[in-house]
C-alpha cells in the first residue's frame, strides 16, 4: 500500500499524524510500538496531541470492568477531536472482545482491531476514510510481527514481547479470549531483537508474555532464553513479566541463579491464598504449592524480591478463606503487590458461579488487604535504609526537582543529580522510606559506574 501522505494546496507535504492511547499492561505498550511501526512505514508520525491527529486510536484493556469504562468514557471526548476524514478507532483487547458490536455500541468509532489484526492497520484506516467502517478480530497463531520494527523511545529500557496468548483457562480470566492461544517466538528472533536493542544503548530489557516462564518456541524453553539474552553483549539487566507460578521448573531457577543480569525480582500472582478459592479460579496450585515455589525461588536466588496480585470478593469468597490471603501476605512478606476487587467479566466461567460476595464485604475486604500490603512492605523497606544499591536511572521524578531510578530488586529511589545521569547505571545508599519508594543518596566513589 502506497504512503498516504499528501501534498497540500500551497505544495508542501502532509504527513498524517497518529495519536495513541495505551490502557493496561505492559504488553499493551509493546503493542502501541509496533502499531507505530506498522504505521510508521506507511508515513504516519506520531503525535502527542490529539487535536492534531489524523487517527485516533485507543489501544484497550478489558481484565476488569472499571478499564474498559475508562475507555467508553474517553471515547466521548476523544471525539470532539475528530475532522472529516479523521478515524477514530478501539484496539486491542477491548476491541478483541467486544468486536463489530463496539462499532454498534460507539457511531463514532470507525475500526474495532484485536491484537493479531495490526498489520491490518493502514488498510482497515483507509477504508474507514471512505466510509466503511470495519472491524478483524481474527485470530492468527502465526502472527509475531516479526518483520515490523517497533518505534520505541529511544532509552536504556524496553519491552521485548517473546510469547502471545494463554492456554490457562483461569475462570476469572478474560485473556485466552482477547489473546488467543499460547504461541513463543523463535528463540533466535528474540535473541536477534535484543541484540538490535542493545546496538542502539538498551541495557535492560524485560521479556513479556501472559505466562512467559511456559515459553518454549519447541526447541528452546524458557531456561535457554534467559541464558541467551542475559549474554547479548550490552544487556546488562534482564527482567520478565509475568510468570506462572508452578512453571518455574529447575532448569528455569538454575539460569536464573547462573545469568548474572537476570534481576533478583520476580512478580509472582497468587490471587488468593485460600486453596477452595484457587481451585474455584481453576489455579493450577494450591496454597502449599505456591509456597514451596516461593521457598524455592529464595533459594537459588538469595534476596530476591517478590510482587503479588490478589484479587478479593471471588464469588464464594468466605471469610475464612479471606483471611487465608491475608496470612499468605504475612507468610511470604511480599515486596508490594497489586490488589483487585473481583470484575465480573462476561464469557469467563466465573459469571456462572454463585454466591457472588456483596460489594460492600468486597470493598471492605480490600481496604483491610491494602493496609496489611502497605504494612508488610514498609516494614521490608525500612530494614533497607542504609543499604548501597547500584540503581539505573529512568528519568526525572514526578515531583521535587530529583531523579528516579531503580534498584534490580525494582525498588524505586529518588536521588539527586544531573540529567545526564538518565540512562546510566549509578551505586546509592537508601537515606529513608516512604514506605513504598526510597529516597536515596550517591555513594560518591562510584559515580561514573556505567556511565
Amino acid at each position: 500500500m502506497g504512503r498516504p501522505s499528501q501534498i497540500g494546496p500551497d505544495g508542501q507535504l502532509i504527513v498524517p499524524r497518529i495519536y495513541i492511547e495505551t490502557y493496561g499492561c505492559q504488553m499493551n505498550v509493546s503493542d502501541s510500538e509496533l502499531m507505530l511501526g506498522v504505521l510508521g512505514r506507511e508515513g504516519y508520525v506520531r503525535t502527542e496531541d490529539p487535536a492534531t491527529a489524523d487517527v485516533l486510536l485507543l489501544n484497550t484493556c478489558a481484565v476488569r470492568d472499571h478499564a474498559e469504562q475508562r475507555v467508553l468514557g474517553r471515547m466521548g471526548e476523544l471525539k470532539r477531536f475528530k475532522r472529516p476524514g479523521d478515524v477514530l478507532g478501539v484496539v486491542g483487547c477491548m476491541a478483541q472482545r467486544l468486536g463489530p458490536k463496539l462499532l454498534e455500541r460507539v457511531p463514532q468509532v470507525d475500526l474495532v482491531i484485536g491484537p493479531d489484526g495490526y498489520r491490518g492497520l493502514p488498510e482497515l484506516i483507509a477504508r474507514a476514510r471512505a466510509g466503511d467502517r470495519a472491524a478483524d478480530v481474527t485470530f492468527r497463531d502465526w502472527e509475531h510481527y516479526e518483520d515490523v520494527p517497533a518505534d520505541r523511545p529511544a532509552g536504556a529500557s524496553a519491552f521485548v514481547t517473546v510469547q502471545r496468548g494463554c492456554d490457562y483457562r483461569c475462570t476469572f480470566c478474560v485473556v485466552p479470549m482477547t489473546r488467543g492461544p499460547e504461541r513463543s517466538r523463535k528463540l533466535e528472533d528474540v535473541v536477534g531483537e535484543v541484540s538490535r536493542l542493545a546496538a542502539a544503548g538498551t541495557s535492560e530489557v524485560t521479556l513479556l508474555g501472559q505466562t512467559v516462564n511456559s515459553y518454549h518456541d519447541g526447541t528452546h524453553d524458557f531456561a535457554d532464553l534467559l541464558r541467551a539474552t542475559g549474554a547479548v553483549p550490552g544487556i546488562r539487566r534482564v527482567r520478565f513479566t509475568s510468570p506462572y507460578p508452578t512453571d518455574f521448573t529447575d532448569r528455569v531457577l538454575a539460569a536464573m541463579a547462573e545469568t548474572a543480569a537476570v534481576c533478583e525480582h520476580v512478580h509472582l500472582p497468587v490471587q488468593s491464598g485460600s486453596a477452595r478459592v484457587l481451585k474455584r479460579m481453576l489455579r493450577r496450585y494450591t496454597r502449599e504449592r505456591y509456597l514451596e515455589v516461593v521457598d524455592a525461588l529464595r533459594a537459588a536466588v538469595p534476596g530476591i524480591a517478590l510482587t503479588t496480585d490478589l484479587i478479593v470478593g471471588f464469588p464464594g469468597e468466605t471469610e475464612e478463606e479471606f483471611a487465608e490471603t491475608l496470612s499468605l501476605v504475612e507468610s511470604v512478606a511480599f515486596d508490594d503487590a497489586y490488589t483487585f476487587r473481583y470484575s465480573v467479566r462476561d464469557g469467563t466461567p466465573a459469571v456462572k458461579l454463585r454466591d457472588h460476595v456483596a460489594d460492600d464485604v468486597a470493598g471492605e475486604r480490600l481496604e483491610r488487604l491494602i493496609a496489611l500490603v502497605r504494612a508488610v512492605a514498609r516494614r521490608r523497606n525500612m530494614a533497607l535504609v542504609g543499604t548501597a544499591h547500584e540503581v539505573l536511572v529512568e528519568g526525572r521524578a514526578k515531583r521535587g526537582g530529583l531523579l528516579q531510578a531503580r534498584t534490580r530488586t525494582n525498588k524505586v529511589a529518588l536521588v539527586g543529580g544531573p540529567d545526564e545521569w538518565i540512562g546510566t547505571y549509578r551505586r546509592v545508599q537508601f537515606t529513608g522510606t516512604t514506605g513504598s519508594t526510597f529516597t536515596a543518596w550517591p555513594v560518591e566513589q562510584e559515580l561514573a559506574l556505567w556511565a
